[in-house]
């Protein structure tokens, strides 16, 4: 494919998406504002300098050829793998939880970046494996290894809900490559049959009490299950118009745990009601139908791959999410991606749409080449 200049590229760009990008990134910082009482200090500031930075790093990103992701998938992989080793060794403590690497100029959550890492190398893989040998039990052995060992080593930090869509991201690429059904059907009876000896001895006591509340809050509304009480009390009063900006109770007063983070969606939907959840819905229904239409019109394999395991990755993120905050799933603590305060998750969100971005630019390549020679 002729390689198009700068400007021609900048015009291709896919300026929808782009659009719902920048208002949930703007919206965002509304709610902010809101949440810390009418000021910029300490969330809008910060989260306004990150996103304005990160987007442009987007865009920058987005003008890579898509053998570049191809390309370096595995070091990416090793990578990050390397920096959640280092987690374990030499990792920050934060809310209970050793997840952060101070980098200096940043604390980094090296999970986060693991979700996209693992699309890429599982989407390279199946890239270069043929057609024929996808089906063999055989070669789906180090794509499970490349998914459960970072899984495991996030499971440690402890971070549930990181390493389930760890998981989900990673089995997704699998299914599509053309793995067997029946494997994924007897992986879901095992699940079921193992999901209580998992909860009893895999989990940590908090992690039980959430995952058993979550069916009823009201058990333990001042314990176990106050966040999703208080959660769910701020979504309802919001009603349909919300109570207004700046109006909010349950975040003002101190109600509502985490209300900049993991439930900034309750904090939002207080204030801005039913309109303001559908708005912040339908920006993210933009995205993932374009990632899913860049999937589904890709050529090559990997960029088809890579696409759908990337929109797939942010559907289950926007999903954990939301249903966590809504009470129909227990508290895992993932971010509402472009929303949430945070750089590691603003990070992986924007990093993750420049690969989209990239890959749709060149959507209509048939082969790429892996490596001097191979195709």
């Amino acid at each position: 494919m002729a390689t198009l200049a700068l400007p021609d590229r900048i015009g291709r760009l896919p300026w929808l998406p782009m659009g719902a990008i920048l208002a949930l990134g703007l919206f965002s910082l509304l709610v902010l504002y809101s949440a810390a009482g009418g000021s910029t200090a300490p969330w809008m500031t910060n989260q306004g300098i990150r996103f304005a930075a990160l987007f442009v790093m987007m865009l920058v990103l987005s003008q890579f050829d898509v053998t570049f992701w191809l390309k370096w998938a595995y070091p990416f992989y090793g990578a990050c793998f390397v920096m959640l080793v280092g987690v374990e060794a030499v990792g920050q403590l934060g809310g209970g939880s050793q997840r952060w690497l101070n980098l200096g100029i940043i604390n980094l959550q090296p999970s986060e970046l693991m979700k996209i890492a693992v699309v890429l190398a599982l989407a390279r893989y199946f890239h270069t494996l043929p057609r024929v040998r996808t089906a063999a039990l055989s070669s789906l052995v180090l794509p499970a290894i490349v998914i459960a060992f970072p899984a495991a080593l996030v499971m440690l930090q402890p971070d549930l809900g990181t390493a389930l869509t760890i998981i989900l991201g990673g089995a997704t690429i699998v299914f599509l490559a053309g793995a067997r059904l029946w494997l994924f059907l007897t992986a879901g009876a095992a699940a079921i049959v193992g999901v209580p000896l998992a909860v009893k001895f895999l989990l940590k006591e908090y992690q039980q009490r959430r995952v058993l509340i979550f069916l009823d809050p009201e058990a333990d509304p001042l314990g176990a299950g106050y966040h999703i009480t208080q959660s769910k009390i701020a979504i309802g009063s919001g009603g349909v118009g919300g109570k207004g900006f700046l109006s909010g109770t349950q975040s003002h007063l101190q109600y509502l745990p985490e209300q900049h983070t993991d439930f900034i969606f309750a904090t939002m939907a207080e204030e801005w009601g039913l309109i303001g959840g559908f708005f912040v819905l339908f920006c993210y229904a933009i995205i993932l139908s374009w990632g899913a239409h860049t999937a589904l019109t890709a050529k090559a394999v990997f960029s088809r791959l890579a696409a759908m395991g990337l929109t797939v990755t942010l559907f289950f993120y926007v999903f954990i999410n939301l249903a966590m905050v809504m009470g129909f799933a227990p508290v895992v603590g993932i971010p509402l991606p472009l929303m949430s305060y945070g750089g590691s998750a603003m990070l992986t969100a924007l990093l993750l749409m420049g690969i989209l971005i990239s890959i749709h630019h060149q959507k209509d390549r048939v082969r790429l080449r892996d490596g001097p020679g191979r195709f």
